[in-house]
């Protein structure tokens, strides 16, 4: 796995990007494109695709600095975020317990901003744990759960194929499943020869059938700001599935 994920540089553009607010993100004083208003927010945006009402527990597979997992904790009585970044779990870890992160948003050259942040009083940080490990190695003590998040996450494992014949066994019957990839497949990341064979859409109903059901898919885009004049837009394809009884 890739160790970009462990950078001082990257851990802020993503704290920025989890936590940051659209002022910023996206300072006042400039006219900015609408596609990239509509892109912030993505990681309260994936898991608001999960049905409404409350389940028992939730897992936040490549939680990143866990917003995701925050979120999924209001509806959720448990929730587990698991990255392999050492540097994103301390910190999702720190937001956790209260803390609020000092971070720096890059400008241009040597300078920058001072920001920081906190996950928001209203979180209850007894329901979540954040844990280091690998997506495509899960301990079989996990147990299952009734809700599975997984954002932009599977482009960027060595061997997908492993974490998808692992989600039948995480996902409990009736369970849901919302998967985000902006199919951004890179051999950085994962060698040619695990690609998907074809589009991604089809590999994953291949994949997951008869196992899971397709319940919608949708197109959720992003924006991860690198300094003031430049920024990742990107869409992520979103689709979400029914654990059925059976298969």
């Amino acid at each position: 796995m890739s160790a970009i994920y462990e950078s001082d540089k990257v851990l802020s553009e993503y704290l920025l990007f989890h936590f940051g607010t659209a002022d910023e993100i996206l300072p006042p004083g400039r006219s900015w494109p609408a596609g990239m208003l509509e892109a912030l927010d993505f990681a309260k945006r994936t898991p608001a695709h999960f049905t409404s009402g409350n389940v028992s527990r939730g897992l936040d597979l490549g939680c990143a600095v866990g917003r995701s997992a925050f979120e999924m904790s209001a509806t959720c009585d448990e929730v587990i975020g698991i990255d392999f970044s050492h540097a994103f779990i301390r910190a999702a870890e720190a937001l956790r317990n209260g803390e609020s992160l000092a971070y720096e948003r890059r400008e241009e050259a040597s300078i920058s901003t001072r920001l920081q942040a906190h996950a928001g009083k209203d979180i209850d940080g007894s329901k979540l744990r954040f844990l280091q490990g690998d997506a495509m190695d899960l301990p079989e003590e996990l147990g299952s759960f009734d809700r599975v998040h997984a954002a932009n996450l599977l482009c960027r494992l060595p061997e997908p194929k492993r974490l998808l014949e692992r989600l039948p066994s995480l996902v409990n019957p009736g369970g849901e499943l919302v998967l985000a990839t902006p199919c951004t497949w890179l051999e950085e990341f994962t060698p040619l020869e695990n690609w998907p064979v074809g589009g991604t859409f089809e590999w994953l109903q291949q994949m997951l059938t008869p196992a899971f059901s397709l319940q919608r898919r949708a197109e959720e885009p992003f924006l991860i700001r690198e300094t003031a004049r430049k920024f990742q837009w990107t869409t992520s394809l979103v689709t979400v599935w029914r654990r059925e009884a059976q298969g």
